[in-house]
C-alpha cells in the first residue's frame, strides 16, 4: 500500500478524490495539477469558496499542484477591481498559488494558432450569418440545426476572412468563427458553435492589441492543456459541453487532455449566487456594495466576522456530489458559531441600554473584577472589567410584570450581575409615555463575585456595563437578504420582491465595556449572551466603532422565533 492509499482512511472521500486517487496509483500521473478559473467579472462568492476549497485542497492533499487561471476572455465585463478582488479571497481563505498564476490572455496568440490550424483542417470555417439567424438555425432539442450557407466556405477563404477579422477590419457582430462540428447532433452544444467574435473592446491586459476574442469553452480546454491540467473540475452545468472539450482537444491532438469532471454547484438557501443578480443588487443600490455583510461574497462574508476556517469547514461539511442541491443557510451559520465558539475571546456589551442604579453602592467608587476571556482557553488570558454604582442593562432584562419562566430582573427579584455582585429590584422610573428608564436596585455586598453568602440560589445571571466607563458604539444587525430560502426560483417572478426588509438593525447607542476600545478592525468577539459581533472594517473610525453581528449564538429562524 502506497502513501497515497493511506491518506483514504485520513479523509472524508467523493467521486472526485476516488478519480485521483485512482489516476495516481494507476500511474496515470504522476502528480496532479488541478485549476481555479475564475472570470474577473464580479467578486467571488460562497459558491467560488466550494471550488476553490475543492481545486486548492485536492493539489494540497495529494502533493500535486494548483493554478490561479484567470479566463479573460470577455473584456466587456472584466475589471482590474475584480482580478484583484479574487486574488485577495483565495488568499484570505488560505490558499496560495505560488508562481503558478495565469491568464487565458496570456496565450491569445497560441489560440489563435490553434484556430487557424481548425480552419486548415477543414473544421472550422468563418460564418457571416446574423447572431440571430445562427441561433435560429441551431435547432432545438427535438430537432436538427440546419448548415449556414457558409459551412462549406473554401478553406482559403475562411483563412483570408478570420485574418482580416483579427486585423480589424469588420464591425462587430458581423462574422464569426465556427467549429465544423455536427449540426444533427443531439447535443446542442456541437452544433458548430461559435469559437471566436468580433469584439472590439480594449482588453484590461492586451489594450487595444486584439479585436477578436475566443469563446470560453474554446479557450477553456486549451487553457488547460497548455498548462498542463490533469483534472479539469467543473460545475455541473459544463457536463453537456464535456463534449465539445473533447472534441476540441482530439481534433487538434494536443500532448496534453485534461480530464473534465463535473460536480454540484453549490446553493444556498435565503440568497442568490448569480453573478448578474448580485451585480444588480450593488448597481441599483437594494446592498451597500460588494462587501456588504448580508451579500454571500467572499468579502461580504469576511466584512462580516467569517472565519477562512469556518468557511473551509462548511464546504467540507456539505461535501462534494453529483446532484444539484439547495444548502440550508443555518449550516454554514453553525460552521461560524462552532469556529467562533472556540476561538472568539468574550466581552460583554449592552444593544439596548437600560440605566440600572444600585442604591447603597458608594458614589465615585470603582472595582475591577477579573473576567476570562475565554471559559474553555486559560491561553487567551484575563482582563478587568470595572464596576460602578450605575451600570447599563438590556432592555429585555427587565420585565415591570413577569411572564411566567422569566428569571431576570424584576420587582422584588434577584439577579445575578456576571462576575460582580447579586441584585435585587427595589423601583423603577418611568418616563412620561410610560415606558421604564430607570431601575433601582439593592446589592449584596457578600456576593462579590457573584455567590450568594447564605447558599441561596439566584436563577438569573445578566450582563451589564459600568455607565462611567462604557464605550459608545453602533452595532448592526444583520439578518438574512432575503425571505424566501429560494428567491428568483419558479415561483418567484422577481427575486427583488424576496427581499427581507428587516435585514438589518442599526442600534446607535449601545454600551460596552472599554476593553472593547482597543480592538483592532476585523477582530471577532462573542458578546455575552448574545451573540458574535465583528468590528467594522469599513465604517468604524476612531473613537466610534461599529461592530456586525455575525451570527446569533443559535440558529433561531430554525426556533421559529422571527
Amino acid at each position: 500500500m502506497n502513501g497515497t492509499e493511506n491518506n483514504q482512511s485520513e479523509k472524508a472521500t467523493n467521486f472526485i478524490r476516488n478519480i485521483v486517487i485512482d489516476d495516481l496509483n494507476s500511474g496515470k500521473h504522476e502528480s496532479i495539477v488541478t485549476r481555479f478559473p475564475p472570470e474577473p467579472n464580479g467578486y467571488l462568492h460562497i459558491g467560488h469558496a466550494k471550488s476553490i476549497c475543492l481545486n486548492f485542497g485536492l493539489a494540497g492533499e495529494f502533493k500535486g499542484r494548483c493554478h490561479l487561471r484567470f479566463d479573460d476572455t470577455n473584456p466587456a465585463k472584466e475589471e482590474v477591481e475584480y482580478e484583484e478582488s479574487i486574488r485577495e479571497s483565495v488568499h484570505w481563505l488560505g490558499f496560495e498559488w505560488g508562481e503558478h498564476m495565469y491568464y487565458a490572455s496570456d496565450y491569445f496568440e497560441k489560440l489563435y494558432g490553434y484556430a487557424v490550424r481548425l480552419i486548415e483542417m477543414g473544421k472550422a470555417y468563418v460564418d457571416d450569418l446574423p447572431p440571430e439567424q445562427i441561433r435560429a438555425m441551431r435547432g432545438t432539442l427535438t430537432e436538427p440545426g440546419q448548415e449556414s450557407p457558409s459551412r462549406n466556405r473554401p478553406v482559403a477563404e475562411s483563412l483570408d476572412l478570420f485574418r482580416r477579422m483579427r486585423d480589424g477590419e469588420f464591425a462587430d457582430g458581423s462574422l464569426v468563427l465556427r467549429a465544423k462540428i455536427d449540426m444533427a447532433s443531439p447535443n446542442l452544444n456541437l452544433r458548430d458553435p461559435v469559437i471566436y467574435r468580433i469584439k472590439k473592446v480594449e482588453h484590461h491586459r492586451t489594450g487595444a492589441t486584439w479585436c477578436i476574442y475566443p469563446m470560453y469553452d474554446y479557450a477553456h480546454c486549451l487553457s488547460d492543456s497548455i498548462e498542463g491540467i490533469t483534472h479539469s473540475i467543473c460545475t455541473l452545468e459544463f457536463e453537456d459541453h464535456r463534449p465539445l472539450y473533447d472534441w476540441v482537444l482530439d481534433v487538434l491532438a494536443v500532448p496534453c487532455h485534461p480530464q473534465q469532471i463535473e460536480f454540484a454547484r453549490l446553493n444556498l438557501s435565503y440568497t442568490v449566487m448569480s453573478k448578474r443578480k448580485l451585480l444588480e443588487l450593488v448597481q441599483e443600490k437594494l446592498v451597500d456594495g460588494w462587501d456588504d455583510p448580508r451579500m454571500p461574497t467572499l468579502v461580504g462574508l469576511k466584512r462580516r466576522g467569517y472565519t477562512p476556517e469556518s468557511i473551509r469547514n462548511f464546504c467540507e461539511t456539505i461535501g462534494v456530489g453529483k446532484s444539484d442541491s439547495i444548502i440550508d443557510m443555518s449550516i454554514l451559520e453553525e460552521a461560524v458559531r462552532e469556529d467562533l465558539n472556540r476561538r472568539a475571546p468574550r466581552a460583554m456589551a449592552v444593544l439596548r441600554p437600560l440605566k440600572l442604579v444600585i442604591d447603597g453602592y458608594p458614589d465615585g467608587q470603582t472595582e475591577e473584577f477579573d473576567a476570562a476571556n475565554h471559559p474553555n482557553d486559560p491561553s487567551l488570558g484575563t482582563r478587568k472589567v470595572p464596576f460602578s454604582n450605575t451600570v447599563y442593562i438590556e432592555r429585555d432584562d427587565f420585565m415591570e410584570v413577569p411572564t411566567k419562566g422569566f428569571f431576570r430582573l424584576a420587582p422584588g427579584a434577584e439577579v445575578r450581575l456576571r462576575y460582580a455582585y447579586i441584585v435585587k429590584c427595589e423601583s423603577f422610573v418611568k418616563n412620561e409615555a410610560g415606558e421604564v428608564v430607570e431601575v433601582h436596585c439593592s446589592y449584596d455586598p457578600g456576593s462579590r463575585g457573584g455567590n450568594a453568602p447564605d447558599g441561596r440560589k439566584i436563577k438569573g445571571t445578566i450582563h451589564w456595563v459600568s455607565a462611567e466607563h462604557a464605550e459608545s458604539a453602533e452595532v448592526r444587525l444583520y439578518d438574512r437578504l432575503f425571505v424566501n430560502p429560494n428567491p428568483g426560483g419558479k415561483n418567484e417572478a422577481d427575486y427583488r420582491s424576496a427581499l427581507n426588509p428587516k435585514s438589518v438593525e442599526i442600534l446607535s447607542d449601545c454600551k460596552l465595556e472599554p476593553s472593547l476600545a482597543k480592538a483592532s478592525l476585523e477582530s471577532r468577539f462573542q458578546f455575552e449572551r448574545l451573540g458574535y459581533f465583528c468590528l467594522d472594517s469599513k465604517n468604524s473610525a476612531p473613537g466610534a466603532p461599529v461592530f456586525n453581528r455575525t451570527a446569533t449564538l443559535r440558529d433561531s429562524w430554525t426556533e421559529g422565533k422571527r
